[in-house]
Formats: C-alpha cells, structure tokens, sequence
C-alpha cells in the first residue's frame, strides 16, 4: 500500500470505505467532515491506495490533526478485503511519524464503548486508555 494526501477525487471512495467499515452515523455528515478537514491540516488527511499495477483505488484512510497540544486520530478506516494486512498499522505509524515531526508530545483517538477489536488494535500498538471521560457538544448539526 502506498501512503499519500487526500485528493478531492477521493471524496466518494473514502465515504464508500468508511460506510463498508461501519464509521458513518446519521448525525456526521461525510461530505461535511471531509470539507471540515479540508480547510485544516488537510496535509494530514492520508489515503492508502493499492501498489501501482496491483489495485490504484483507496484501500484505507485516515484523518489526523495536531492543535499545539495533543494530536487526533479519525475515521482511521481499512477496507474489510484488505484489512489484517498491516494497512492500519502503516497508517498509524506515518501519522505518529507527522505528528511528531511537528512536536506533538501526545496522541489521542477515540473508540466507540464495546469496540473491542479496535481497541486490541490499538492496544497492540502501544496504545492504553487514559484515565478521562470524554464529553462533547455538537455546535453545527448535520442532520
């Protein structure tokens, strides 16, 4: 797989993706959160797409932020025909990888309550909970 900046010809592939991974929910509009991320950091919005010659179409993706003071990952997404291939790992890894360039002391994502597997992933790569509720407060609705 090969590791490169999202492109707008990517919007329905990713959308496509992420609904086969089951991240879509009917109060996150995909469209909406891919312009949202388009107009910050979009350099570290990423894709993984097929090696030349095997298979050019979006495989995986995932959005990443950096606020000056913890880094985000989203929507981190691999195509269930491809997944247990280390896709999501090499993706984890890069944006580890920009983030720490940037000089993110830490990085935080967030699992949905009884995604287990996820949190096996994550686990496995060096990933713990941390001792924190999360809250939030939607501002703009999508739905």
């Amino acid at each position: 797989m090969r590791i490169r900046a999202f492109e707008r010809a990517d919007t329905e592939p990713v959308i496509a993706l992420w609904r086969a991974c089951g991240l879509v929910r009917p109060w996150n509009d995909p469209h909406r959160d891919i312009e949202r991320k388009l107009t910050v950091q979009p350099e570290l919005f990423l894709v993984g797409v097929g090696d030349e010659g095997v298979d050019e179409g979006v495989v995986a993706a995932v959005m990443a932020g950096y606020d000056g003071h913890r880094g985000w990952i989203n929507y981190l997404a691999v195509s269930p025909t491809h997944q247990r291939h280390g896709h999501a790992r090499a993706l984890v890894e890069h944006v580890e990888r920009e983030l720490e360039e940037r000089g993110c002391p830490k990085l935080n994502l967030l699992i949905r309550a009884g995604n287990e597997a996820v949190a096996a992933f994550y686990e496995s790569l060096g990933y713990a909970p941390d001792r924190a509720v999360s809250y939030g407060k939607r501002l703009i609705a999508d739905a």
